[in-house]
């Protein structure tokens, strides 16, 4: 049994507590309200149709460029004595840190599975 019909065959309602009325659906139909809801969702746009994996990394590089850049210009602001509140550089260098990270960690997976394919035998 498990721990959710347990908490509904004990009549512990605690504080008084009334327990709801649930109905659940039957097995294999879809509540119309959800129907409903369905032609609200939008399908995600395909802007990135045409754009190559070379092309997302590269962009993606120099994302972690960018970040790294304006984590040091941040950090010379401080140092320099401009107004450069120090949260914000330690928030500057810390967010490049972790985009850095995850670029690493990507290109690891990409080596992993290019070392997979090229032990597989044909």
């Amino acid at each position: 049994m498990d721990p959710i019909s347990g908490l509904r065959l004990a009549n512990i309602i605690p504080n008084g507590l009334q327990p709801l009325d649930v109905q659940a659906p039957k097995p294999g139909s879809i509540p119309t309200q959800e129907l409903s809801n369905l032609a609200s969702v939008k399908t995600p746009e395909t802007q990135n149709v045409g754009r190559s994996f070379s092309d997302f990394f590269t962009e993606m590089t120099q994302e972690v460029n960018a970040k790294q850049s304006a984590a040091s210009d941040a950090v010379q602001g401080v140092l320099s004595g401009q107004n450069v509140p120090l949260h914000r550089a330690m928030l500057a260098v810390e967010e490049a840190s972790v985009s850095f990270q995850l670029m690493v960690e990507v290109r690891n997976k990409l080596l992993e599975s290019y070392q997979e394919l090229m032990r597989m035998q044909i």
